[in-house]
């Protein structure tokens, strides 16, 4: 399936969802990490259940649950389609798991 996202702020470009699908999360240790990178363009894995919520300013600030504030150089919309990508695959492969589970039964 292929999205089509553009940002309200038009320094930014349009991107399409689907390039995120295996290239912007690590699934390598099981932890719900999102691939971001800083204003500084320094890479960052975030975990994605410490989102508090993410406000639009001229940057994109993300606020953890435990306070601290991080500024990425994504949009909010990116960094969206990123949590939803990666908890689809989260999704996708427990249910392969259920299913191999349930046929060796």
């Amino acid at each position: 399936m292929r999205t089509t996202i553009y940002s309200s702020n038009p320094m930014r470009r349009r991107f399409d969802a689907h390039q995120f699908l295996h290239q912007t999360s690590d699934m390598t240790n099981g932890d719900l990490m999102i691939k971001l990178t800083r204003l500084s363009h320094e890479p960052l894995v975030l975990n994605s259940d410490l989102i508090e919520h993410m406000e639009v300013t001229p940057d994109t600030v993300i606020t953890l649950t435990t306070g601290q504030k991080l500024r990425v150089s994504e949009t909010a919309d990116e960094v969206i389609a990123r949590v939803i990508e990666y908890r689809r695959a989260i999704f996708e492969r427990s249910c392969h798991y259920a299913k191999q589970t349930q046929s060796s039964e």
